[in-house]
């Protein structure tokens, strides 16, 4: 398997519950892209890759699709089965899932792909993809056209150091690629509602590389953004408050050409040609 990031392995490791409760959910617009754009009804089987302590995951299971969980950071897998025990899941990485070829019609990346935006992840899904299977990738944005939630990002990103991101957009790089068209992009609005300590002071620590600081600076971000929420007029006083987000869905279509090449060449490996093997 691959090393996961620092910032992953121990900020989530040590932060899985936070990350639960800190992070909002998915607009009801991401039912209609998974059904339309993504195929996902009674019958069909997804993979739920880098899925964490499951955010995501009810919004497959809607679907009526079969549900196949994947995730390599064990806490927050173990997390993710206490709370979803209708959901087969397995621990594994992106460039190496347990799962054997051509087996699955999707493969849906929730606030995850960024972390293995590699070719090597990319080859892998495209080998467990079924013919005509595609890629869905999905993020929830903070919106910092915002005043305060662009502050927030202020206070974060001298923290973040080589952290993989949505927001560098290096992930972008992969596209065209072997077994992917570009993918097609859809944008919803997205909000997260609830007590400041929630919503914002819990988002925060929640993210990777704040979550994997020494107590001590932890608690140091905490009291800047508690001191942001005293100070912003959209905050201050407030028993409740909405996170401002935009939900970014975009669907990468496999090709057939370059699948038929990767079916070839799997064909004629000696390797065992199952996943759960690598």
């Amino acid at each position: 398997m691959e090393t996961i990031h620092h910032s992953a392995a121990e900020g989530y490791s040590a932060k899985a519950d936070i990350y639960v409760h800190g992070r909002p959910d998915y607009p009801a617009d991401v039912d209609g892209w998974l059904r339309n754009d993504l195929g996902l009804i009674d019958g069909k089987t997804v993979v739920d890759l880098g899925a964490g302590t499951g955010k995501f995951t009810p919004r497959l299971l809607a679907t009526g699709a079969a549900v196949i969980a994947v995730e390599p950071v064990l806490a927050m897998l173990e997390r993710l089965v206490r709370l979803h025990l209708d959901v087969e899941a397995k621990e594994g990485s992106a460039e190496h899932i347990p799962l054997a070829d051509a087996s699955v019609d999707a493969v849906v990346c929730a606030q995850s792909f960024h972390w293995f935006a590699t070719p090597e992840a990319l080859r892998d899904i495209c080998r467990v993809l079924k013919q005509g299977g595609a890629l869905g990738l999905i993020w929830n944005v903070r919106d910092e056209t915002v005043e305060w939630v662009a502050a927030l990002t202020k206070i974060m990103e001298p923290f973040a150091g080589d952290t993989p991101r949505y927001r560098t957009q290096e992930w972008r790089r992969l596209f065209p690629a072997d077994g992917f068209g570009v993918p097609r992009v859809r944008r919803f609005s997205n909000a997260h509602t609830g007590p400041p300590e929630q919503v914002i002071v819990a988002r925060v620590l929640s993210v990777s590389f704040i979550a994997a600081l020494p107590d001590r600076e932890q608690e140091r971000v905490a009291s800047q953004i508690r001191e942001l929420i005293a100070v912003s007029p959209d905050l201050a006083g407030k028993a409740l408050v909405t996170f401002p987000y935009e939900t970014v869905a975009s669907v990468a279509p496999s090709s057939a050409r370059s699948r038929s090449l990767l079916t070839f060449l799997i064909s004629v490996s000696p390797t065992v040609p199952d996943g759960s093997a690598k």
